[in-house]
């Protein structure tokens, strides 16, 4: 029988085996897209060391700090393995590297960051549950805005903008070839993590379907609809194809279409909506994050999300996913 560990108003919680964490940390990695699947999340994981050693290790130091963050404070058992805790410390961990540099002081900060993402976790859950919301990737995008806004501000942290922070001036063409077209479907998938390479993002996507058919059907169907409406809406061809305006679409997509909603034809139209409205606030916010090189990290996801989930209980025809079904 495992040992147990006593909480303060919390049921006696089994110990944690560094089998649980290991879990724990690797899901994380695909709880970012909202999987568990430990296959999905190693494919995931392997596909951000493919696309440079720099993005594998940060993701992999936001991962293990924030589950022995989670685990220090004891996080009941059942959300640490899950890697409910983790996936946001993920894309802090990439953020820093991202948009700071690779220095020593960068390792510092993916920590903080990483720390400071499992704490707004817990907190943003804790003020949205109420109200039948959820943080999603809120936490990460709050505490990557707070410090990367304050990183040039401090000498030994701020070493000038990296190449990999900025999102190259591109003249605004309609013209919107081939290559742009397939380059941005599987970029869409993955800039979720900050990277543009669109065969990153087909590995990314294989690990997707390795969650099911319908976790990969509906992140193809987010990734068609941020195309089509950034198309539609004249985005620049170049950042089409790299995926700057489809990423959001995408975990938007598979939040509504295999998290957040039961599987029915209004409520798969309804994440098509979600999936455009996306996109189109993913423009708006691009000229406000222009500090960011136009990069809007995952809030047009959080906001279109949260938005339109809390209209579901006064929209009929949208049923919401319970429990038990």
């Amino acid at each position: 029988m495992a040992a147990q560990v006593s909480v303060p108003g919390h049921a006696p919680l089994p110990r944690h085996t560094l089998k649980g964490l290991a879990l724990g940390t690797v899901r994380g990695v695909g709880q970012v897209d909202f999987q568990a699947s430990v296959w999905t999340s190693l494919v995931i994981l392997a596909a951000l060391w493919v696309e440079s050693w720099e993005i594998g290790l940060f993701a992999t130091i936001g991962a293990v700090v924030s589950t022995l963050t989670a685990r220090l404070l004891a996080v009941p058992h059942a959300t640490l393995v899950q890697g409910l805790m983790t996936y946001c410390g993920v894309l802090g961990g990439i953020a820093m590297v991202v948009y700071l540099g690779n220095h020593p002081s960068t390792y510092v900060l993916a920590v903080v960051s990483a720390v400071m993402c499992t704490l707004t976790t817990a907190t943003l859950n804790h003020l949205l549950g109420p109200v039948g919301l959820r943080a999603f990737t809120g936490p990460f995008c709050l505490v990557s805005l707070v410090m990367v806004l304050g990183a040039p501000s401090f000498e030994r942290v701020w070493h000038g903008t990296p190449e990999s922070a900025v999102t190259p001036a591109t003249p605004r063409s309609p013209v919107v070839s081939w290559t742009d077209l397939w380059h941005g479907f599987f970029s869409n998938v993955s800039q979720i993590f900050f990277v543009p390479t669109w065969y990153v993002g087909l590995i990314m996507l294989a690990g997707l379907f390795l969650a099911g058919v319908r976790v990969g059907l509906f992140a193809v169907l987010g990734s068609a609809v941020g195309l089509l409406t950034a198309w539609a809406l004249g985005a620049p061809a170049a950042l089409i194809g790299e995926g700057i305006y489809g990423y959001n679409a995408v975990l938007t997509s598979l939040a509504f279409g295999v998290v957040l909603l039961r599987s029915t034809a209004w409520n798969t139209a309804y994440a098509v909506i979600a999936a455009a409205a996306s996109t189109g606030l993913t423009a708006s916010l691009s000229v406000l994050f222009k500090v960011f090189g136009s990069h809007t990290f995952t809030w047009p996801f959080n906001i279109t999300t949260w938005a339109l989930l809390a209209a579901v209980p006064l929209l009929p025809r949208i049923t919401a996913r319970t429990d038990d079904s």
